[in-house]
């Protein structure tokens, strides 16, 4: 009976020490204040973009590298794909991504496209 004490007791501990973690509001929103394209765009792009807009996929415009990125930012319609369906149509095809991911994108570019 006293190990079966011990043990919910130390059940208790271990749920709580394990949950109250500290957690910062951008780990929990998963938004970026100040988003880089290699930590954090660059992930998001790999998840939803590539499996069309890679070389090997071969749908334009191919999103590869930063440089790719950039330009289908700001000379292409991506921005307006993820974010809004008035533009043809949202991307990824699979549908809309979550929104902190779009904001990240958005204010990556607002920021001027930081590597």
């Amino acid at each position: 009976m006293k190990t079966f004490k011990f043990l919910i007791v130390f059940m208790i501990v271990c749920i709580i020490g394990f949950s109250c973690d500290s957690k910062t509001y951008e780990e929990i929103s998963g938004e970026v204040a100040n988003p880089t394209y290699t930590k954090n765009v660059k992930p998001i792009i790999e998840n939803n973009c590539l499996a069309c807009h890679s070389a090997v996929a071969a749908e334009l415009p191919t999103m590869e590298t930063y440089a790719q990125v950039r330009d289908a930012a700001e000379n292409g319609n991506m921005i307006c794909r993820i974010d809004d369906q008035s533009c043809g149509g949202v991307m990824p095809q699979s549908g809309r991504m979550p929104q902190n991911r779009i904001n990240t994108i958005k204010k990556w570019v607002a920021n001027g496209y930081p590597n």
